[in-house]
């Protein structure tokens, strides 16, 4: 386990937090928050070919609910057949269900990663510091003069629930919420976590300091800007093409 630990600190924790130490040292007044919103950018963007291809596999997904339901009406007795005539529609239209999960498991270690460098106390810092990284003589961490981002702030985990809701509700429209059957679990739990996420998401809030919500909320609002841009784009693209039949539909 040890081991574990310690692949895991060399790995993820002492980049990230050196790359945070970087950031703060660089900017006007040592200013925290705007590196924890300029590293959680540089995450994201690491991040977003992984999550720019779940995100076109949703969409894409969304797309084919009314194919999905007539699978499911031709063989409302037979699960296995469901399941297989489904699989073949994802796979004839490129799309890969698994590829939120696979989006999570990338993400997760970074994410623990990150919940540990905002944990760390700045008098703690220099001792996960590389030798060749300068740890500012001060760093300001007030965020807006306001918000101690190294204690717990209400309105940060108030925030942080509702861009996850945002969120969660941009990913998952009204539409495709009561469309399928009430017996559909899938559609049951995507429901569920529509509204318990965001109650999650608050109540860690609550509980760590406020960077790690700042973290949360400014992941957030980029994961909302990219859902928009890419939803209007595939959208702009389907009425296009409804227009002229016979096309392939381009790439999102």
């Amino acid at each position: 386990m040890s081991f574990i630990t310690t692949a895991f600190n060399e790995i993820f924790f002492r980049p990230l937090l050196n790359i945070l130490v970087c950031f703060t040292g660089i900017l006007p007044f040592h200013d925290l928050g705007l590196a924890v919103i300029i590293l959680t950018i540089l995450v994201r963007l690491v991040l977003f070919p992984f999550t720019h291809h779940s995100l076109k596999s949703q969409i894409k997904m969304r797309s084919l609910e009314p194919e999905i339901a007539r699978i499911r009406d031709d063989h409302k007795d037979n699960k296995e057949e469901q399941a297989r005539r489904t699989m073949a529609l994802y796979k004839e239209h490129g799309i890969n269900p698994f590829s939120g999960c696979v989006m999570l498991l990338v993400q997760l270690p970074l994410l623990i990663g990150l919940y540990r460098v905002f944990l760390v106390g700045v008098d703690e810092m220099g001792g996960y510091v590389y030798s060749f990284v300068s740890l500012p003589t001060s760093i300001h961490t007030l965020f807006l003069g306001v918000i101690d981002l190294m204690e717990v702030s209400i309105f940060l985990a108030i925030l942080s629930g509702l861009t996850q809701f945002i969120q969660m509700k941009l990913s998952v429209p009204a539409s495709s919420l009561g469309n399928q059957q009430k017996t559909d679990i899938s559609n049951m739990m995507t429901t569920q976590m529509t509204y318990v996420m965001p109650m999650i998401i608050f109540v860690i809030g609550l509980q760590f300091a406020a960077a790690v919500s700042l973290y949360w909320t400014t992941m957030n609002i980029f994961a909302i800007i990219h859902e928009m841009i890419v939803r209007k784009k595939a959208e702009a693209i389907r009425v296009t093409y409804e227009h002229k039949p016979g096309k392939e539909l381009k790439k999102v």
